[in-house]
């Protein structure tokens, strides 16, 4: 058999066992949400829900400037460490300025949440609470 074909072959199979695993991994990742204080709020009752989501919508939105800076100090510290000679200084201060943006979008949203929660029922906190516990590591205690 032709190796080029043997090497097109392998190469073919390891794409298509790698994407399948991925699809895989997405679709478990969809049916079992993760246990943040965001993730909570798919199981607040659908008023709740829908006005949680809104809140964390205008952080967002609100927030764009942020993200893109964010996400552009991303790019440029993967572009150096493409560089042939590494620039140590540049690159930690484009990952410091992508932690910096992390830090200021992550500390918005939790703001927004604790002001949503100072408004909400003490059922809906008891919610946000557990996803809170799961995060932590130890399950949530039952509720009586």
């Amino acid at each position: 058999m032709n190796p080029r074909l043997v090497a097109a072959s392998l190469v073919l199979n390891v794409f298509l066992i790698g994407a399948l695993a991925g699809g895989a991994g997405w679709l478990i990742g969809k049916s079992n949400p993760g246990y943040s204080l965001e993730s909570a709020g798919g199981r607040l009752p659908a008023a709740d829900r829908k006005a949680f989501r809104q809140a964390l919508r205008e952080v967002r939105r609100d927030s764009r400037d942020v993200i893109l800076d964010g996400q552009a100090a991303r790019r440029e510290a993967a572009s150096l460490l493409q560089q042939p000679t590494l620039d140590r200084a540049a690159l930690a201060a484009a990952l410091e300025r992508a932690r910096n943006a992390d830090a200021t979008i992550r500390t918005r949203l939790e703001q927004r949440i604790i002001d949503f929660a100072a408004s909400s029922s003490p059922e809906d906190r008891q919610l946000l609470a557990d996803a809170l516990l799961r995060r932590a590591g130890r399950p949530a205690k039952k509720s009586p």
